[in-house]
C-alpha cells in the first residue's frame, strides 16, 4: 500500500534529518575534544618551547625532541617501560591463556564469583594497590616474613631498595593487576567456541595440547589483540605505581616516561622537555597498538 508521499519529498525529508546522528554524537565529541585532543595539541605546542611553566617562554623548535633522544636518563626510562611490557602484558597473557583454558575444559562451580574475584584488581585504584604492595615488599613485610618462616631467610631483601630486583618487583604488581583482566577476556572468548570443534579435533586424534593450539588459540585471537592493546598501554603509561612504591629509585632503576614527565615538569621546571617526552610516548603507544591491531586483523 502506498504511503502517499512522493519519492522526491521523502528523500528531502530524509536528507533534512541527516544532522540528527551528529547531534547525538556532539556531546561525546565535545568532551573528547576538550579533555583529550585539546590537551594533546597544547602539549605539542609547549614541546617547541623552553619554558619553566611560569615565566617567559622561548621558541626552540625541535631541540626538546633532540634532547629526548640524547638524554641517557630519559632513554633509560623508556627502556624500563619496555621491560614492564613483559610483566604487564606478556606474562599475564601466558598465565591468562593457561588458566582460562583449564577452567574452560573443566566444570567449576561458582565460576561467575571466581571471575569477579579475578577482576577485582582492575577496579581497585592503583594507588591503593601500590600502597598495599609497598607494605608486602617492606623489609619487615609479608613477603620477607613468609620467606623467614619457610627457612629461606637468605632470600630476604629490601625488594624496593635493591637495584637488581626493584624493577621486576614493581613489574610483578602489574602482573597481578593485569592477569585477572586477561583471564576474564579469554574465558569470554573461549565460551563462544562451539563444542563441536573440540569433538572434531578429538576424533582426529588431537590431545589437549593440540586442541589448544588448533582450536582454542585461533578462536580467541580477537581477545588476545584486545588484551595486548590494553595491557601494553597500561605498561607504557605507568605512573602512580612507580610514584607510590619507588619514586623512580633506587637511583634511576625504576624511572619510566610518565614519571619523568612529572619530574621534569613539576620538580625541575622543564615543561618543554616534559611535553616532548609526552608526545614521544604518545607516538610510541599509537605505533605499538596500531601494529598489534594490524597483526590481529590479518590473523
Amino acid at each position: 500500500m502506498s504511503s502517499g508521499i512522493a519519492p522526491g519529498r521523502r528523500a528531502t525529508r530524509l536528507s533534512g534529518r541527516a544532522w540528527v546522528p551528529y547531534a547525538y554524537l556532539a556531546p561525546a565529541l565535545l568532551v573528547y575534544g576538550v579533555f583529550l585532543l585539546f590537551p594533546i595539541a597544547r602539549a605539542a605546542q609547549f614541546s617547541f618551547f623552553d619554558w619553566d611553566g611560569i615565566g617567559e617562554s622561548t621558541f626552540v623548535g625541535l631541540d626538546n625532541y633532540v634532547r629526548v633522544f640524547q638524554d641517557g636518563q630519559l632513554l633509560e626510562a623508556f627502556g624500563h617501560a619496555f621491560v614492564l611490557i613483559f610483566f604487564f602484558s606478556i606474562l599475564p597473557l601466558a598465565i591468562g591463556l593457561l588458566v582460562a583454558a583449564v577452567l574452560n575444559r573443566s566444570t567449576v562451580k561458582g565460576l561467575g564469583f571466581f571471575r569477579t574475584v579475578l577482576f577485582l584488581p582492575q577496579v581497585i585504584a592503583m594507588v591503593v594497590v601500590a600502597v598495599a604492595w609497598r607494605q608486602i615488599y617492606a623489609p619487615d613485610g609479608v613477603l620477607n616474613g613468609t620467606l623467614r618462616a619457610l627457612g629461606l631467610g637468605n632470600l630476604t631483601r629490601p625488594w624496593l631498595g635493591d637495584y637488581t630486583f626493584t624493577l621486576p618487583a614493581v613489574g610483578l604488581v602489574g602482573t597481578w593487576v593485569a592477569t585477572g583482566l586477561v583471564i576474564v577476556l579469554m574465558l569470554a572468548g573461549m565460551g563462544r567456541i562451539p563444542r563441536e570443534q573440540y569433538e572434531a579435533a578429538r576424533l582426529d586424534g588431537a590431545n589437549s595440547v593440540r586442541e589448544f593450539f588448533a582450536v582454542t588459540l585461533p578462536a580467541v585471537r580477537g581477545e588476545i589483540t584486545v588484551a595486548l592493546t590494553l595491557t601494553i598501554i597500561a605498561a607504557l603509561k605507568t605512573f602512580d605505581l612507580v610514584y607510590v612504591t619507588t619514586r623512580g629509585g633506587p637511583g634511576t632503576s625504576t624511572t619510566v616516561p610518565s614519571y619523568e614527565i612529572y619530574r621534569r615538569a613539576f620538580e625541575i621546571g622543564d615543561v618543554g622537555l616534559a611535553a616532548a617526552v609526552g608526545i614521544v610516548l604518545t607516538i610510541v603507544v599509537l605505533l605499538i597498538t596500531t601494529v598489534i591491531n594490524r597483526i590481529g586483523d590479518r590473523s
